[in-house]
């Protein structure tokens, strides 16, 4: 299978809910909209920021359908499936009837295997599908540099997003790939999806994998492209004064509480208008005092970014 075309910055959209945490199409289309207009190279909808483990089938059913309607053919449009064998399974094939245009499989559900059964799982998921997948790398679906290169065997895999943050493990699961010399590990995609990917963009570059999904685009998009441009120009000065003045303090901010990395975000984006509404639990809001807090930090990141195109 031919990789697809996924360059640019990945974004990856929230799933807005009203205030009785029901779907809310229409504000998650206006929200698909200021995602591509901000000039996303990619939407994965209904994954991690979307909140995919609060989503039932046919939630993340409308949402593909939805967000393919707005998009339009202009970018690639991915969605979230995972979860326990069947229900992975289930939701690739859902994904491929629904026309996306690739899956992105999130780790098995509670339960853990040896080595051999993820690659199983992954195999299971696929079933007889021939829609782009790439796996998501992260606990409890941890892949070694054998079993990552295994992936090579199942033709459907076309990448791995790594969300395990272990720099040395993954340069050897890029080298084990790449090494491999074919032309299918020559093109094999590497993702960075740690949260706020921003903060570890140099480090994971550096080691062959510059690819990454952005979820201040979600709230933020003008800051995050110019990170993202700085990244590709190699401009360490750019990235530097964006990560010491809006990056850092956001992650400082995010770490305080467990499940921030979308409920912050979330946030941000309300204090920004958009109509996303509130998080499903397990996760929780932030507290008044956050969000005056994050309010300061992302109005700082773009005097921020107002400084550097002054320069």
């Amino acid at each position: 299978m031919t990789p697809p075309a996924l360059d640019g910055l990945l974004a990856f959209p929230l799933t807005p809910f009203a205030e009785d945490l029901s779907l809310n199409l229409d504000a998650f289309a206006e929200h698909v909209e200021s995602h591509v207009a901000a000039g996303a190279g990619a939407l994965f909808v209904a994954c991690g920021t979307g909140e995919f483990s609060s989503l039932a089938p046919e939630e993340l059913a409308a949402l593909l359908h939805t967000a393919r309607d707005v998009v339009a053919g202009r970018v690639p449009v991915w969605v979230g499936a995972g979860g326990g064998a069947a229900s992975a399974r289930a939701g690739v094939a859902a994904a491929a009837a629904g026309g996306a245009d690739g899956v992105l499989l999130l780790p098995p559900y509670l339960v853990s295997g040896p080595p051999r059964g993820l690659v199983d799982h992954v195999r299971y998921a696929l079933g007889d599908t021939s829609v782009p997948v790439v796996v998501y790398h992260r606990s409890p679906g941890v892949f070694t540099a054998a079993t990552a290169r295994a992936l090579l065997d199942l033709p459907s895999v076309v990448g791995l997003k790594d969300g395990y943050g272990d720099v040395d493990l993954m340069t050897r699961i890029v080298t084990a790939i790449r090494a491999t010399d074919t032309d299918r590990a020559r093109n094999f995609l590497f993702f960075n999806g740690l949260p706020t990917a921003e903060m570890s963009a140099k480090a994971y570059a550096a080691i062959g994998v510059a690819r990454y999904s952005s979820a201040v685009h979600c709230f933020a998009p003008r800051i995050a492209h110019r990170f993202h441009r700085a990244l590709t120009e190699g401009d360490t000065a750019v990235m530097d004064a964006l990560l010491a003045g809006f990056y850092l303090p956001f992650v400082a901010l995010r770490d305080e509480t467990p499940g921030f990395a979308v409920s912050l975000v979330k946030a941000a984006a309300r204090l920004r208008g958009d109509k996303v509404g509130p998080v499903r639990p397990p996760l929780g809001e932030p507290t008044r005092d956050q969000l005056d807090r994050l309010e300061r930090i992302v109005d700082h990141g773009f005097s921020v970014l107002k400084g550097i195109e002054a320069a």
